[in-house]
C-alpha cells in the first residue's frame, strides 16, 4: 500500500470538498430565484410546464452538492403526503370514472389534479433544497435583510434556528422527569391533563429563558440589528446563474401564457 503525503491528502481533501457551483452564487439570487420558481410552479398547469421545470431542476441538481441519495431521503415524507392526495383526489373529484368501486368513482381527471399537485410538490421542495438548504441560518437571514424582509421576521428566523434545539432538550428533560415520577402514557384523561402540563411548563420556562435573553442582549448593546463583518458581492459566478435562471423563468412563463 502506498504512502499518502500530506500533500496528497490535503490534495484529495480539496477535491471531494470543493464547493460546487451553486455555493459560490449570491445567496440574494438564489432567494429570489428559489421564490420566483415556486410561484410559477404553483401557477403552472400544463403537464408540459411541469415536465421541464422538473427537469431543469434535475439538472440544476448536478451543480450543487445535493447527491440524489440525499434528496429522495428528503423527498419521502413529502412524498408520503402527496401520495395521499393522489389517492383521495379522484375518489372526490367528479368526471370521467377509470375505476367504479360500488359508489366510489376513480376519476380520470381527478388523477391528473393529484399527478400535478405531486409533481409541483416534488419540484419546489427540490428547488429549496438545492437552493436554499446548503445556507446557514446566519447566511440566510443576512440575505433577507438585504432583500428589505421587516426585520423582525428576520429575527424570528434567526432565534428560532439558535433555540429550537434548546426547546428540544429542555422537552426531553421534562419527559423524564415525568417518567422518574411514575408516569406511563395512555388513553385516558391523566394523560391528556399531563401533557396539556408539559406544554404549559415549557411555554412558561420558555417565557421566562426569552427574557434572560433579551436582557442579556441589552447588557451587550443589542439595538435591533445584528452586526456582520462580512458582506456579500457579486462575482463572476452570478452570470451565469441569472442568465440561466432568466431564461428558464421566461420559457415557464412562455408555456403558461401561450
Amino acid at each position: 500500500m502506498l504512502l499518502q503525503t500530506p500533500t496528497t491528502v490535503l490534495a484529495a481533501m480539496s477535491t471531494v470538498h470543493r464547493p460546487a457551483f451553486l455555493d459560490r452564487v449570491d445567496p440574494r439570487l438564489r432567494i429570489l430565484v428559489a421564490v420566483a420558481y415556486s410561484v410559477l410552479m404553483v401557477m403552472a398547469y400544463k403537464a408540459v410546464a411541469l415536465g421541464f421545470a422538473l427537469a431543469a431542476v434535475l439538472l440544476a441538481m448536478g451543480l450543487s452538492n445535493i447527491t440524489p441519495r440525499h434528496a429522495v431521503r428528503r423527498l419521502l415524507p413529502v412524498n408520503a403526503v402527496l401520495l395521499m392526495l393522489v389517492v383521495v383526489l379522484p375518489l372526490t373529484t367528479p368526471g370521467t370514472p377509470l375505476v367504479q368501486l360500488g359508489p366510489l368513482a376513480f376519476s380520470h381527471e381527478g388523477l391528473l389534479q393529484g399527478l400535478s399537485i405531486a409533481v409541483k410538490g416534488n419540484a419546489i421542495v427540490l428547488a429549496l433544497l438545492i437552493l436554499i438548504w446548503p445556507l446557514d441560518a446566519g447566511t440566510l437571514g443576512h440575505a433577507l435583510r438585504h432583500l428589505h424582509v421587516p426585520r423582525k421576521l428576520v429575527h424570528l428566523l434567526l432565534f428560532t434556528a439558535r433555540y429550537i434545539d434548546v426547546l428540544e432538550n429542555e422537552v426531553v428533560r421534562l419527559r423524564a422527569a415525568m417518567k422518574v415520577r411514575g408516569f406511563r402514557p395512555r388513553m385516558n384523561r391523566h394523560t391528556y391533563r399531563a401533557y396539556g402540563h408539559l406544554v404549559g411548563m415549557l411555554l412558561v420556562r420558555s417565557f421566562d429563558r426569552a427574557e434572560r435573553i433579551a436582557a442579556a442582549m441589552k447588557c451587550r448593546g443589542f439595538r435591533g440589528e445584528f452586526p456582520v463583518l462580512d458582506h456579500f458581492h457579486y462575482s463572476r459566478y452570478d452570470i451565469p446563474f441569472i442568465l440561466g435562471s432568466l431564461v428558464l423563468l421566461a420559457v415557464l412563463t412562455w408555456i403558461k401564457w401561450a
